[in-house]
């Protein structure tokens, strides 16, 4: 059986070493230039690959074709593959295919890191055999090839469940539907989270379905669906004053009232897997969330300065100003992803002081919030939004880099973003 695997990152990687250990006969394609750890792993392994480009006709005897997630159905390679009719999965459904242990999908717009993480740690710590993976971290394939654990917790992105056939979750998480990679989707929402609901598509009775009881979407799809899944519904409105816990409510670290619903998520997977309180307790409270979310970097002349790189879309930026207990000057831009900002308009007027927009297209940002601050400014170069900031900040104020959007036009992605600027505040005189 020869399985063609298109895209040579972490995920396209992850599924021909699997392939190779499963004994196919493996040849992989890459567009661009691998890196060049991927490039030595693929030598090693002995599995046949081509770089800067695709040559079709190597495609052409595969009898299956796995997609990695950051393959658009509408690129060539694809296209090709549909018209020859032949087979094609996704990394996550080809890593199913292989795996007999109990899987935890975390699907959503905003929060899938940090409800992933928080889970697997929970999992973690209280004893269970679990590794965590998808688009988070190690992929899904690799850790198949690495060790065959009891759980898998699974964050999972819409381009990865775009292409899945069999995949079934044990516990599938919906989290929360809002526009996000719209480009990819033909700006068409529905198509968007279509591809988010693939998570539930194929499970049976028994599983359990945990969703955002607040969502419409998400509401309105459950319920339409004639299904023997156990449904378990999570408001914020319920837990607003605290996830109830055997002696009360759960003690969290995190910030914000989005970070609560994640928690009251990944609390109950762990109460699903027959957890106890105390070890529930014990996770939630030595839990370290990933660098750019809602991070203080430092407060410098009395002002907070936040790193909240990760919030790539318009929900995410609410949820940060909704947390902000001060005035904020405002860092926000990069590559607009189809956003429309009028749900940010009453959190802006009523907690921003002034917007620094950093990008090199800022006209919609310019066009959609000149008018609802004092003061908005532009510019391409991080040092000086954060310098610009500071000046602006009085004691007390915050100083808040929540984009918005993709990081492209000026960075490598939103760490690389995320870390300059932290790197220009410890600049600051």
């Amino acid at each position: 059986m020869k399985i063609t695997v298109i895209g040579g990152g972490e995920s396209g990687v992850g599924a021909a070493l699997l392939a190779k250990k499963k004994g196919y006969d493996v040849f992989l394609s890459e567009f661009k230039e691998l890196k060049k750890e991927f490039r030595e792993e693929l030598i090693n392994n002995e599995i046949d690959f081509e770089e800067n480009g695709h040559d079709f006709e190597r495609f052409e005897h595969s009898d299956l074709v796995v997609k990695s997630p950051g393959i658009a159905e509408n690129t060539k390679p694809v296209q090709w593959v549909r018209e020859k009719g032949i087979k094609l999965v996704s990394e996550i459904e080809f890593g199913f295919t292989y795996y007999d242990g109990y899987v935890i999908g975390v699907t959503g717009s905003n929060g899938k890191t940090t409800t992933t993480k928080l889970a697997y740690h929970i999992l973690k710590e209280g004893g269970l055999d679990v590794v965590i993976g998808g688009n988070y971290g190690i992929s899904f394939c690799r850790q198949i090839v690495m060790q065959n654990s009891k759980y898998a917790v699974l964050e999972l992105s819409s381009f990865q469940l775009d292409d899945v056939d069999a995949f079934r979750p044990d516990i599938a998480v919906l989290l929360n539907i809002s526009p996000d990679h719209l480009d990819r989707y033909e700006y068409d929402l529905e198509k968007y989270a279509s591809a988010k609901w693939n998570i539930t598509k194929n499970q049976k009775a028994g599983d359990l379905c945990i969703y955002n009881a607040d969502d419409p979407w998400i509401r309105s799809k459950i319920n339409g669906r004639n299904s023997k899944v156990r449904n378990l519904s999570i408001s914020s409105q319920e837990i607003k004053f605290g996830i109830p816990s055997k002696d009360g409510v759960y003690k969290l670290k995190l910030l914000g009232r989005h970070n609560v619903f994640n928690a009251a998520c990944a609390i109950a997977i762990a109460k699903e897997l027959n957890l106890d309180d105390d070890k529930i307790q014990n996770g939630l409270l030595s839990f370290v969330n990933d660098p750019h979310r809602l991070e203080l970097v430092r407060i410098h002349s009395g002002v907070e300065f936040i790193n909240d790189s990760k919030a790539t879309n318009v929900e995410a930026v609410y949820y940060a100003l909704e947390a902000m207990q001060k005035k904020t000057i405002w860092i926000v831009g990069g590559v607009d992803k189809g956003n429309d900002y009028s749900t940010l308009f009453p959190l802006v007027e009523a907690k921003v002081e002034a917007i620094v927009c950093l990008g090199v297209d800022n006209s919609k940002l310019l066009d959609a919030f000149e008018n609802r601050v004092q003061e908005i400014v532009e510019t391409q170069n991080i040092e000086e939004a954060v310098q610009w900031a500071q000046e602006k900040a009085k004691v007390g104020y915050s100083v808040l880099l929540s984009p918005a959007c993709a990081s492209f036009d000026l960075f490598n992605n939103y760490k690389h973003r995320g870390d300059l600027f932290k790197e220009a505040i410890f600049k600051l005189k």
